[in-house]
């Protein structure tokens, strides 16, 4: 069954022999299995006959130093605690107990003979309060009958005269404190179910409290039978009556330094003293995250494409099929008989591609991640010739045409610091976050609250960068001025030499709303690859030159720190571009170009529906030689 394999993963039994399957255990993650099941299929919520919650009320200094009041108690399981905390059963308000001075919430061991680690009994379920995506949160708050209140309850949010909207808000803010996340994405289900689902544990699970040697153990728990999520506890170290239940907040995280920036939503300090310089790439990011790849064998004689006849294009990509129709090129079906092979499969081995078929050529070249994944770019960008060092007077990076990006996983540190600079001198604070390895706008947040960005390398490799809060924007009849960006193709012929060529012809997106840094979660305002329109004409120059920088960069190292050269290697790459508004040395107003990504491949589709001679154009610069022409010109 899928839900015991989920309980071994995590480790979550202890014991010796399962009593469901009757298999011996190695690592005693078995005994408390059939507990757990029965809690599981009957939904047993039993926590309230172990466990209470106290708060505890900070007393002036004429009083005794702390104030202990137990608010949950009796064998009604987790709605027991609910009940007696909220004072209400539906959850609407906190009842009868005095919100006065400051208080804080403990949850504790209420049992006489404690909590033995030898007893299997004691594996706990708890409820999700809340469960959804991000760019539902706030239309769930608004609509769904009675969870706003019960979120201003569980994060004790002094409602006092506060609008809905202003609640709502507020919530919104306050929950990346108490979310918790996973996802249930498989092969079948594809990307779109990659996009982590949040949840917040019921009022008993929100208000256990963190430490860095925790008494027990949390992890969410997906129960395929009743297509539906818990949380389950158990201990990790024996209890005493009255001890206090911690779990670790960032389980998982180990560099002490890491750690404590990481706890800064709970324990806020200042991280200003670091510094936000950014490093060169180094060989142990590269081995820690990235895919090896071969780099082909240069002493191999590479002849030329065939100088007669019709090239022989394999290709499993049907636009391509379908969209390239100049007569010098001729589909085959197997890759044996072609010349070139365009194919969406991703090649690692080039030196065995070099030395076995050598006379082929192929739509990749060796590390060309290091501009298609968005973290290396970042990185593989500040090696332009115009970049700089931060400067300190301004907060500004450089080069400008790359918004100020840090990679969250391995710059966390330079992250916050330059946050917390920007911060302390009044400055936007806006950041759009992004998974390294995702496109179309999955799993994107656009947000200036910290605890929130600190929660995100839960969910995987993400960079943050800087947000654009000055758009160029487009006004869009019956809908006012919205965001656009550019996507250009971008045709690599060769590293070495250097020979970029770029199409003229460019898709303009546009977003669905009109644009404002109001609703940051509003996908159809900030995110523009929604909808799609032809027509825009912009002064090309400096897009041009930004563009040029980037594959100078790219180049201007060997691999693994660059693209390698390859005579076998043609490609085109989709390049986002945005415009915004900036200043010059003078103060005057100029349009800033700023490069959002470099996609390998692209949705030939709309490229070909608006401009039919796309494809031809491709493949006669990358292949033919064809050069300069009046929709391709070199950059």
């Amino acid at each position: 069954m899928e839900y015991l394999r989920y309980m071994e993963i995590h480790n979550i039994c202890y014991g010796t022999t399962c009593d469901i399957c009757h298999k011996p255990s190695k690592n005693k993650t078995h005994q408390k299995t059939a507990g757990a099941s029965e809690f599981l299929t009957c939904q047993v919520f039993d926590a309230g006959q172990s466990f209470l919650i106290q708060r505890v009320v900070e007393c002036s200094e004429d009083e005794d130093e702390e104030e202990i009041e137990n608010e949950a108690a009796g064998g009604d399981g987790a709605n027991g605690l609910r009940q007696s905390v909220d004072g209400a059963t539906d959850g609407q308000g906190e009842g009868d107990i005095d919100t006065e001075g400051e208080y804080s919430w403990q949850v504790v061991v209420n049992r006489e003979d404690g909590i033995d680690l030898t007893d299997e009994t004691h594996i706990y379920l708890i409820d999700h309060a809340w469960t959804y995506r991000v760019d539902e949160a706030r239309r769930q708050l608004d609509v769904v009958d009675g969870l706003l209140s019960r979120m201003v309850s569980i994060m004790d949010i002094d409602s006092g005269s506060k609008s809905r909207p202003e609640l709502i808000k507020t919530v919104m803010a306050e929950m990346w404190k108490y979310n918790q996340t996973y996802n249930i994405a498989n092969a079948t289900l594809g990307t779109d179910a990659a996009v982590p689902i949040w949840y917040i544990m019921d009022e008993f699970g929100s208000r256990i409290q963190h430490s860095d040697t925790p008494s027990f153990r949390l992890v969410p728990f997906y129960f395929v039978p009743k297509q539906t999520s818990f949380t389950i506890m158990w201990p990790v170290t024996a209890m005493e009556d009255g001890d206090e239940v911690t779990r670790d907040y960032i389980e998982g995280v180990t560099d002490p330094q890491l750690r404590e920036i990481r706890l800064t939503p709970w324990q806020p300090r200042l991280w200003t003293h670091l510094s936000y310089d950014q490093c060169e790439i180094d060989e142990q990011f590269l081995s820690k995250y990235k895919v090896h790849e071969s780099i082909p064998n240069l002493d191999v004689k590479f002849p030329a494409l065939p100088q007669e006849g019709r090239i022989k294009v394999y290709t499993d990509i049907d636009q391509i099929s379908q969209y390239l129709t100049d007569e010098r090129f001729q589909f085959v079906e197997d890759t044996e008989s072609a010349d070139i092979l365009w194919t969406s499969e991703y090649l690692k081995d080039f030196k065995s591609f070099s030395e076995n078929t050598p006379g082929k050529l192929i739509n990749q070249f060796p590390f060309e991640m290091v501009v298609t994944i968005k973290d290396m770019m970042a990185m593989v960008a500040r090696r332009a010739p115009s970049c700089q060092l931060p400067s300190e007077n301004s907060l500004t990076t450089h080069p400008k045409w790359l918004a100020a990006t840090y990679n969250l996983q391995t710059e966390l540190p330079q992250f916050v610091s330059f946050f917390q600079h920007r911060q302390a001198s009044g400055l936007d604070n806006h950041w759009i976050c992004k998974p390294c390895n995702l496109a179309r706008g999955l799993d994107m947040h656009i947000t200036d609250n910290l605890s929130h960005i600190l929660h995100l390398p839960d969910t995987g490799p993400k960079i943050a960068c800087k947000y654009l809060e000055h758009p160029v924007l487009w006004t869009q009849p019956g809908v006012g001025a919205v965001k656009f960006d550019l996507r250009y193709a971008v045709m690599l012929c060769s590293v070495k030499p250097l020979q970029v060529y770029i199409h003229r012809r460019f898709l303009p997106r546009f977003a669905n709303n009109p644009f404002t840094l109001k609703d940051l979660d509003d996908y159809e305002t900030h995110f523009t690859v929604m909808k799609y329109k032809d027509g825009v004409e912009l002064t090309e120059t400096t897009v041009f030159d930004a563009i040029k920088e980037l594959f100078v960069a790219a180049t201007s190292k060997d691999t693994p720190r660059g693209i390698g050269h390859s005579p076998q290697s043609r490609a085109v790459y989709g390049i986002d571009v945005i415009l915004h508004w900036t200043a010059d040395e003078k103060g005057d107003k100029r349009i800033q170009p700023v490069l959002l990504e470099c996609n390998f491949g692209l949705d030939l589709t709309r490229l070909c529906r608006h401009h039919p001679t796309f494809c031809n154009d491709v493949f006669s610069t990358l292949f033919l030689e064809s050069g300069e022409t009046g929709l391709v010109t070199p950059l």
